[in-house]
């Protein structure tokens, strides 16, 4: 018997699925919401223009696909004749998720997909040095540090499950998808301390969800991307990809958006509970 694996241009549309994407004005949240746009779904772009400057070393491209808008993305959904509705969302406020939730059945009905992709970033350290690997400005672990990376990374996501949830149970639905976007692994992130620590408790918040959830239909995986060119990436970063033997490849937002939105596909009604790295 000749198997065929399925892959995204072969996946069942999602006509008729409604989608929430965070972060999704640049990056993998982007390339994600129009993915899913592409299948069928009508998308919600939630974002949060962050203004700040990037450390030493980070490229200043970075900064400006981080502090615009979804206005470009939601265009072209729309130019392809897909549907979508942009939001600008703090994820660090309490109400947040219950605003999004909102809005997205104001425009579209239910929410059937949560991709939990928006993530602050900030390079921080117990050692002494004030430069990483890289060159990038490096900061000793504080309380600013922690709680900057741990509002949007892990207590956001959390929120946005548990809306999800609530709202699935109200509606009475029985297909869903959680997906989210994560970094670093249960060895910790040395130079990226605080931001590995809200990821992985992101992740331990979705593999919660996937037990606690499989019996409305929903499935919940994360899916860990590997160096991804989102601005961030210069010759240097390339340079160190291509001597790591866990690093393979630099991949594009496109590439990394092609396997969220398989786990949001009913080919992926069996995958959950799973934390997918992508090499």
């Amino acid at each position: 018997m000749e198997w065929v694996l399925a892959t995204s241009t072969d996946l069942q549309p999602l006509t008729g699925r409604v989608a929430v994407v965070t972060g999704a004005n640049h990056g993998i949240g982007a390339a994600t919401a129009l993915k899913l746009a592409d299948l069928g779904a009508a998308v919600v772009l939630t974002y949060w223009p962050i203004d700040d400057v990037p450390p030493d070393g980070v490229p200043a491209v970075y900064r400006e696909n981080r502090a615009g808008d979804a206005d470009s993305t939601l265009a072209v959904i729309e130019d392809l004749g897909g549907l979508g509705a942009a939001l600008a969302a703090d994820l660090r406020l309490d109400d947040s998720a219950s605003v999004i939730f909102d809005f997205a059945e104001s425009r579209f009905g239910p929410v059937d997909i949560l991709v939990n992709n928006a993530s602050d970033w900030q390079a921080d350290t117990f050692g002494e040095g004030s430069e990483d690997r890289l060159a990038r400005s490096l900061e000793p672990v504080s309380p600013t540090t922690i709680d900057r990376l741990f509002a949007v990374d892990a207590r956001a996501s959390a929120l946005m499950i548990n809306e999800y949830a609530a709202r699935h149970r109200a509606h009475g639905l029985d297909w869903g998808r959680i997906v989210g976007v994560t970094s670093g692994g249960p060895r910790g992130f040395p130079e990226e301390v605080s931001y590995g620590a809200a990821k992985a408790a992101m992740e331990n918040f979705t593999m919660s969800a996937a037990f606690e959830l499989a019996e409305r239909g929903i499935t919940a995986n994360v899916v860990a991307p590997p160096v991804t060119d989102t601005g961030w990436v210069t010759d240097e970063v390339r340079r160190l990809v291509e001597e790591q033997t866990d690093l393979m490849h630099v991949a594009t937002p496109a590439e990394v958006a092609e396997v969220i939105a398989f786990l949001c596909s009913e080919a992926a009604r069996l995958v959950t509970a799973n934390r997918i790295e992508l090499r």
